[in-house]
C-alpha cells in the first residue's frame, strides 16, 4: 500500500511559478511510475505529466510542455511538479498518482485508469 501526501498548491499570478510535491509513505517510490493529473469542475481528470520509475523518462501534455517539469527524488520518496509561466487555464485541482512500474509505460502513462494510488489533491489558482 502506498499513501501519497501532496503539498505546495496555492494562488499565483499569471506568469508566476509554483512547485507541487507528492510524498509517499508506506512503500518506497523507487519502483513506481508517477503521474500528475488535474481536474476542473465538470470536466474529466486530465493528464499533465508522468515520470517513469527509473526517472529517465518524462512525458508531458502538450498544454504544459516547456513550462512544467516533473522530477523524482527516490531518496526522499518524493516527486515534484515544477510549474513555470503559469496561465489562468492552468487553474485546477492537481493530483499525483502512483502505480507499480508499468511494462506498458509508453502507451499507458497518460491514462488515469492505470494508476492505483492517488494523492488528496491540491488547488492551484492562477489569476490573470
Amino acid at each position: 500500500q502506498v499513501h501519497l501526501v501532496q503539498s505546495g498548491g496555492g494562488l499565483v499570478q499569471a506568469g508566476g511559478s509554483l512547485t507541487l510535491s507528492c510524498a509517499a509513505s508506506g512503500r518506497t517510490f523507487i519502483t513506481y511510475d508517477i503521474g500528475w493529473f488535474r481536474q476542473t469542475p465538470g470536466k474529466e481528470r486530465e493528464f499533465v505529466a508522468a515520470i517513469r520509475w527509473s526517472g529517465d523518462i518524462t512525458n508531458y501534455a502538450d498544454a504544459v510542455k516547456g513550462r512544467f517539469t516533473v522530477s523524482k527524488v527516490n531518496a526522499k520518496n518524493t516527486v515534484y511538479l515544477q510549474m513555470n509561466t503559469l496561465k489562468p487555464e492552468d487553474t485546477a485541482v492537481y493530483y499525483c498518482a502512483a502505480t507499480k512500474a508499468m511494462s506498458s509505460y509508453s502507451s499507458a502513462y497518460y491514462s488515469k485508469n492505470k494508476y492505483d494510488y492517488w494523492g488528496q489533491g491540491t488547488q492551484v489558482t492562477v489569476s490573470s
